[in-house]
């Protein structure tokens, strides 16, 4: 029996809502990028983009442990030299939740044209408002939040 190789025909790209107001980022984001590799679908293959578009919203709303908060340092470099500029987790939190959900998830996809090619499809939101209500996006359910113990 010969291998299935799915066709651009064969590709359908569903629309998902994942509410991630007191959940972890790292789940979060690892439900975001599955959903956008498309590895939930039987007609998955590693060297195609399969995947659905996914919207996350209220990013702003994410549980972080304190330690992580302070400890999670996110590094950019421009290139000159003495170009290397830190900031925290708590400080990009504040300043723009969406770069925090975006960056998790792009870590999680291939570092190749094919996952830049995926991470178009992340569209990501602070608060609980999205404008893809025409696309009917299915709200996915994550597992509990941090157990309180």
């Amino acid at each position: 029996m010969a291998t299935f190789a799915p066709k651009k025909s064969d590709i359908e790209r569903a629309w998902h809502v994942i509410d991630a107001e007191g959940m972890v980022l790292g789940r979060v984001a690892t439900e975001a990028a599955t959903l956008l590799r498309g590895k939930h679908k039987p007609t998955w293959a590693p060297n195609l983009d399969t995947g659905d578009h996914v919207v996350v919203v209220n990013a702003a709303k994410l549980d972080v442990s304190l330690r992580k908060l302070e400890a999670k340092q996110y590094h950019t470099h421009s290139g000159y030299p003495g170009g290397l500029r830190s900031e925290s987790l708590a400080h990009l939190l504040e300043r723009d939740p969406k770069k925090v959900v975006r960056r998790a998830v792009k870590g999680m996809l291939p570092k190749t044209r094919l996952g830049r090619q995926m991470i178009k499809k992340l569209r990501v939101y602070a608060g609980p408002e999205h404008p893809h209500a025409a696309q009917r996006p299915e709200l996915r359910p994550l597992g509990s939040a941090r157990a309180s113990s």
